[in-house]
């Protein structure tokens, strides 16, 4: 009991947070990316490219998931969720570094939130409890979306705000290793969530130090472009994980 009051007094935590800090716009220098190189008629030509893995990435998920061994037959839908988010955030993040603006960053965002739910709901079923995990997929899907859509209505209408996209993105990756600590797994090889979470800490610093990156490496890649595949392999992580692992009732 005690573990489910921490997962539930985070949420309350980080909601409270959210709706207390004041409103965050979206900075119009956020666009302004260090390597904009055109090569090969393709603007911002790293950027554009390095979402490929995205897609690799996704027929790996295609050739894993049918092959997967499952406890329970509904444990495959969060999975393929994670596995059609793979393609689209390849081809929504390549859309918007082509042109980077508000209206395309939609495109970059949207597909982002649906694979940040479907793994967060993967986890909740395999280790909390099946049935909450099965029954939150569609709401948190849903959540996803309206976390995008309200930002990109506030930014139409001259009052973005992303603390709802913020706090859609960042739970999930407090609470998924919280998860991963408090609760046993119902599979081997779980080790590749904590992997995943370690991808994704890198993937965000990379995109931090974008133009120190491409100081370092003399203008020749960004970190932002790295940060693309950080994010992939990190997406790769889990999808490795369910083609390899069978069913065990503890911790691989």
């Amino acid at each position: 009991m005690y573990r489910l009051v921490i997962l539930i007094g985070l949420a309350v935590v980080a909601v409270i947070a959210a709706l207390l800090a004041p409103r965050v716009p979206q900075d119009p220098a956020y666009h302004n990316f260090i390597d904009r190189r055109l090569l090969l008629g393709v603007p911002n030509f790293w950027n554009v490219v390095s979402n490929v893995p995205f897609f690799f990435v996704g027929l790996y998920g295609l050739w894993a998931w049918p092959r997967a061994k499952w406890e329970e037959p509904d444990d495959r839908r969060a999975w393929a969720v994670v596995v059609a988010s793979a393609f689209l955030i390849g081809a929504g993040s390549g859309y918007y570094h082509w042109s980077p603006d508000n209206l395309t960053l939609f495109w970059d965002r949207l597909p982002m939130t649906l694979g940040f739910m479907g793994v967060f709901s993967a986890v909740i079923a395999e280790r909390v409890h099946q049935r909450v995990g099965y029954f939150l997929l569609g709401p948190f899907l849903v959540l996803g979306i309206l976390s995008v859509e309200v930002w990109r209505q506030g930014e139409l209408a001259g009052v973005g705000d992303l603390r709802f996209y913020a706090l859609v993105q960042f739970y999930p990756m407090l609470a998924i290793p919280l998860m991963l600590w408090l609760y046993r797994s119902r599979y081997t090889h779980s080790s590749e969530i904590w992997r995943m979470v370690l991808w994704y800490v890198a993937a965000k610093l990379l995109e931090m130090f974008d133009r120190e990156i491409w100081a370092i490496t003399g203008s020749q890649m960004s970190g932002h472009a790295l940060k693309h595949v950080a994010a992939a392999i990190a997406l790769w992580m889990p999808l490795r994980m369910i083609a390899h692992r069978d069913v065990e009732r503890k911790n691989a």
